[in-house]
């Protein structure tokens, strides 16, 4: 009889399929990352123009 371990003897959980929501829900948050990064590197941009106009203050 082979040896029983936690890998024989157990099999292994079979990957959860995603789900109509799962999806939407990993694109809604994409969008929404992808917003948060160019609105972040729009206030940097506009804080150096501020800094440069104002003589560095």
């Amino acid at each position: 009889m082979a040896k029983l371990t936690k890998d024989t003897l157990f099999k292994p959980a079979a990957p959860r399929a995603e789900t109509v929501m799962d999806k939407t829900s990993r694109a809604a948050r994409q969008i929404l990352d992808d917003e948060k990064h160019k609105r972040d590197a729009k206030t940097e941009q506009l804080r150096k123009a501020r800094i440069a106009r104002d003589g560095g203050k």
